[in-house]
């Protein structure tokens, strides 16, 4: 490994360190070298607060403050040249006295842009972009798909038997899942902005859809129910985290909940648009079976992460959603419980 990429791999390194807190922002980590040793690191930590470019130069040793205008500033993305909740960080770059800036992507933020490079090499700043490119792109590819798609990022999840069952005929709440990758899911959750349900899902499982199981900020839950037809006595509407109903009817409220009407019958457009006016820039989708297979119908999904029980078996049951023609790439597992990653390789879903 280059040493240059050594330094954009420990910058992603911090920058997720700040998931599930930084967000509508991006994944950020900012590293300091001068003479091949880091003098300097910092990560965006939460949203509001200061960015990397702020936290790494305020973290350089005061006895090595005379290399800052030596070294050379590593960032995964591109620095930002507006006015937001803090300062542009062009600005303290350029007045620190660093004449050199590694980036692995630019920013696709349209306040930014591109603009925070020109700045940059317009004070007469050496700036080099590309390095890791791809890695960057992955760390960040909520932020990415959002701003460039003008969608949320979507990841669809469920658990199923070996056999491809997903709950039982009868109605009855199906525990598939272990207790270790129940808590798996709930880190997920944690990471993401948003969380989605079917009204069948709500209505025959009454899930609590929180992080209670792991520290981490709760997403917003949202709930597709087309007619209302939902009891504001269930879980999703008692208030601990914020809930949205979607629905083709009203926008009155329900319970605790506020409410978004779509126009039509196209409710994955609906889902859509509400995260985009809200800024919810990835939503986690857990169910039911017919709503996950409606976004892999229409190839509206960037992530699927299925857990298999190996050793629970039933022969009747509500079928798995159908994957679509692509290879699963099984990356851990846990206990008795497989998980599998599949990337969508198209994402020709648009809007």
């Amino acid at each position: 490994m280059l040493d240059s990429e050594k330094y954009m791999f420990r910058c992603c390194e911090l920058a997720q360190a700040g998931a599930g807190s930084v967000a509508p922002n991006p994944l950020v980590g900012a590293v300091l070298v001068y003479e091949n040793q880091i003098i300097g690191e910092g990560f965006h930590t939460q949203y509001g607060a200061p960015h990397a470019e702020v936290e790494c130069l305020h973290n350089v040793p005061e006895h090595l403050q005379q290399f800052i205008p030596l070294a050379t500033l590593y960032v995964n993305l591109e620095p930002c040249c507006h006015f937001g909740k803090t300062p542009p960080c062009t600005d303290l770059i350029i007045q620190s006295g660093i004449k050199k800036v590694v980036v692995a992507n630019t920013d696709p933020f349209p306040k930014v842009s591109g603009g925070g490079i020109r700045m940059l090499q317009a004070a007469g700043i050496e700036v080099i972009t590309g390095i890791l490119a791809k890695e960057g792109s992955w760390l960040n590819r909520r932020f990415f798909t959002f701003h460039e798609q003008q969608r949320p990022y979507i990841i669809l999840k469920w658990a199923q038997t070996p056999n491809g069952m997903i709950g039982s005929l009868q109605g009855e709440r199906m525990l598939i899942s272990n207790e270790i990758s129940q808590r798996k899911v709930h880190s997920w959750r944690a990471e993401e902005a948003a969380i989605l349900v079917g009204y069948r899902t709500a209505m025959a499982d009454n899930p609590a859809l929180t992080t209670r199981l792991v520290p981490g900020k709760n997403p917003v839950r949202l709930v597709v129910d087309f007619q209302r037809t939902l009891s504001s006595q269930l879980q999703i509407f008692n208030g601990a985290a914020p809930t949205v109903l979607l629905n083709e009817l009203s926008a009155a409220p329900i319970g605790a909940a506020i409410a978004f009407q779509y126009s039509g019958s196209d409710w994955i457009k609906g889902v859509n648009n509400y995260c985009r006016e809200a800024n919810l820039q990835s939503v986690l989708v857990e169910g039911g079976a017919a709503t996950l297979q409606s976004f892999i119908n229409l190839g509206c999904w960037d992530e699927i992460r299925r857990i298999t029980n190996t050793s629970l078996y039933f022969s009747e049951g509500i079928s798995a959603p159908v994957l679509p023609l692509m290879q699963a790439t099984k990356i851990e597992s846990m206990l008795s419980d497989q998980i599998e990653y599949f990337i969508n390789p198209i994402q020709k879903y648009k809007k």
